[in-house]
């Protein structure tokens, strides 16, 4: 069969090439090592060989590159790697679980979502200052803010405080809120119990220890049961926005994404701002969208005013000794 003169050259065995790669002469190379050299006008026979019997290698000629071999062209030279090994990795344990939990979720939960975007200046401006005054390993964190601002918005809509219990709805006396926690081996949530009731620095430090002891395996059973509502954030990983998957019995979600710089207008005026993306993914058996839409204004006029995040425990004398 006749081949065009302008067909490109594919990796065909040099005249006389064995299958295990032989060339003329004795040289043996591998077809990666014999396509390198080609493309940068290296003589394989002026190479010395890492491989079985004598054979040239890619990193061979990755190695004659380096020391000078190379065509003095100064178009950049491509360097192809080695792919790495396919492995097969058995599924952990957590990891399965969750992916139990999230398939029935998904399918037998019929999942509805609202989206707000929150002006997080307030807060990251309070949360400057607190921290001022705090020791490096305790200062606080945005999410100790929106943990705080989601247990008084559960607790004055109680709506989304809640769970399905075959064909009843419960309600929850107390705002427990799941904290997502990012292992090597999969996703755990711990529990803020009580959280609408506690002060800021004490959901901060009690999350602190909450995460060490499930990032060090040493999780006990209060740690991770009795949660009615969970909040996962993903914006330490720079994420803008995503949806998150309920965990059952929960009726709802919160997927919190990062806060970024962005130009916001203020009396007619652009000016430097900074948001931040939340989606609170609901269980439409308990509630309906008008009702999630509520409880997002209730949980915005908290995280966008943080002052009203600490005003109860003032008033009460609860805050003194946290805050």
């Amino acid at each position: 069969m006749m081949v065009s003169p302008a067909a490109p050259a594919g990796p065909a065995k040099a005249a006389g090439e064995g299958e295990d790669g032989g060339l003329p002469g004795g040289v043996r190379a591998s077809p990666l090592a014999r396509r390198l050299a080609e493309e940068n006008d290296l003589d394989l026979a002026r190479i010395s060989g890492s491989g079985p019997q004598g054979r040239v290698v890619m990193r061979d000629v990755q190695e004659a590159l380096q020391v000078g071999g190379a065509t003095p062209s100064e178009a950049p030279v491509y360097v192809p790697h080695e792919p790495r090994p396919t492995e097969r990795i058995p599924l952990a344990k957590l990891r399965a679980a969750i992916g139990r939990r999230m398939t029935a979720s998904k399918q037998q939960v019929p999942h509805f979502y609202v989206t707000a975007e929150l002006d997080a200046a307030p807060v990251m401006s309070m949360r400057s200052q607190i921290n001022g005054l705090l020791p490096e390993d305790h200062k606080l964190s945005v999410n100790d803010f929106i943990i705080k601002a989601a247990g008084l918005a559960l607790r004055e809509l109680p709506a989304l405080n809640a769970s399905l219990d075959g064909e009843t709805i419960i309600r929850h006396g107390e705002v427990n809120l799941g904290v997502a926690v990012a292992l090597d081996e999969g996703l755990i949530t711990v529990v803020v119990h009580q959280a609408d009731s506690k002060p800021l620095l004490a959901i901060s430090e009690e999350v602190r220890v909450l995460a060490g002891r499930a990032r060090s395996g040493k999780v006990r059973p209060d740690d991770i049961e009795g949660s009615t509502f969970t909040v996962s954030n993903l914006g330490m990983f720079a994420v803008d926005h995503f949806i998150a998957i309920i965990n059952p019995p929960e009726a709802a979600i919160l997927a919190v994404g990062s806060v970024r710089d962005a130009p916001v207008v203020e009396d007619g005026r652009v000016v430097p701002g900074k948001l931040m993306q939340v989606t609170l993914s609901a269980d439409h058996r308990v509630t309906d969208g008008a009702q999630g839409a509520r409880w997002l204004q209730i949980f915005r006029g908290y995280f966008e005013n943080p002052v009203r995040l600490v005003m109860d425990e003032l008033a009460g004398g609860a805050g003194r000794e946290g805050l």
